[in-house]
C-alpha cells in the first residue's frame, strides 16, 4: 500500500477514486487545490473535521523494555537505535516528527532547543524507511533497532499478531492526536454516479456499529461512548492537536517538510 502523499498524487494524476482515506489532511488539501475535484472546505462536510477515527504515536519496544525507554527524552540517549519512516515520504512519519516537536514545545523548550532535541532524535535513527509498514517490518521481522515510532493501531496490531511475549507498547507522557481524514472526491463520484453511495459510506463510519469495528481494528473511535467501551485498549493520554503548535497542516508542511524545511536542515547536519 502506498503512502498518503503517493496516493494523493495518484488521484491528482487521474486515478478515479470516489473516496479517499489518507493519513494527512494536507494531502487532501493538495488534491482539492490542484484538481478542484472536491471543495477546499471539504473538512466541514463531515463531523469531527472529516476524521471518523484517530490514532497517536507510541513507542513499540522489545519485551522487557531492555533500553528502559519511557518518554521522548529517552530517545536521545546514546546507544538508542530508533526505527522510523521518512517524513519526506510517509504521512505517519510526519505525525511522529510533529509529535516529537510538539513534545519539546509542550515541555517548555524554545523553538531553537526543540529543533536541537528533534535533531538528536533523528540522529539516533540509523535508517529511514519509506513508509510506516516498512519501518514496522524492519523492527519486527528483521529485528533491527531498540524502539519503533509507530501508529498506536500498528503497534496494537503487532501485539495481536505476534504476541505480547515479544513486544510491548510504551505510551509517552505526551503525544499528538493524529486525525486521518476521509473525503468524497466529488467530481469522480458524480461522474461515476456514486455520489449517494459514497456519502452513505462515509457517513456510516460515524455510526456506533462502525465505530466499534474501527475500535476492533485498533483505531480510536471518535464517538465518546464507544471509546469508553474500549478504555482498557486505549489508555488515557495527554494528546495535543496539530493546531496547538503548528497553526495548520499547510504551515506545518511548509515549515518542516518542504525542501529546505527543518527536517532537511536537521538531516543535512546528520
Amino acid at each position: 500500500m502506498a503512502g498518503s502523499g503517493k496516493q494523493a498524487r495518484a488521484v491528482i494524476d487521474g486515478l478515479g477514486a470516489d473516496v479517499v482515506s489518507l493519513a494527512l489532511a494536507y494531502d487532501i488539501d493538495v488534491i482539492a487545490k490542484k484538481t478542484e475535484k472536491l471543495p477546499k472546505n471539504w473538512q466541514s462536510t463531515l463531523p469531527k473535521n472529516s476524521a471518523p477515527y484517530t490514532s497517536t504515536i507510541v513507542f513499540l519496544v522489545r519485551k522487557g523494555n531492555p533500553k528502559n525507554i519511557h518518554n521522548w527524552d529517552d530517545l536521545i540517549k546514546p546507544n538508542i537505535a530508533i526505527i522510523a519512516p521518512n517524513p519526506k515520504t510517509s504521512g505517519a512519519a510526519r505525525w511522529a516528527y510533529l509529535a516529537a516537536w510538539g513534545y519539546g514545545l509542550h515541555s517548555g523548550k524554545s523553538d531553537t532547543d526543540t529543533k536541537d532535541f528533534v535533531a538528536k532524535v533523528i540522529h539516533n535513527i540509523p535508517v529511514l524507511d519509506s513508509g510506516s509498514r516498512g519501518a514496522t517490518t524492519t523492527f519486527v521481522e528483521r529485528g533491527v533497532g531498540d524502539v519503533l515510532l509507530a501508529w498506536e493501531n500498528e503497534a496494537l496490531l503487532v501485539l495481536d499478531k505476534l504476541g505480547k511475549n515479544k513486544f510491548e507498547i510504551i505510551y509517552p507522557k505526551v503525544s499528538i492526536l493524529a486525525e486521518p481524514p476521509v473525503a468524497i472526491v466529488q467530481k469522480n463520484a458524480t461522474d461515476h454516479d456514486a455520489r449517494e453511495l459514497a456519502t452513505a459510506y462515509l457517513e456510516g463510519l460515524y455510526t456506533p456499529e462502525s465505530q466499534r469495528i474501527i475500535a476492533q481494528h485498533y483505531y480510536r473511535p471518535t464517538d465518546p461512548t464507544v471509546l469508553a467501551e474500549y478504555h482498557e485498549q486505549f489508555p488515557d493520554m495527554t494528546l495535543f492537536r496539530l493546531e496547538d503548535y503548528f497553526d495548520n497542516w499547510s504551515e506545518a508542511q511548509h515549515r518542516h517538510f518542504d525542501d529546505g524545511g527543518s527536517f532537511d536542515q536537521i538531516f543535512e547536519r546528520k
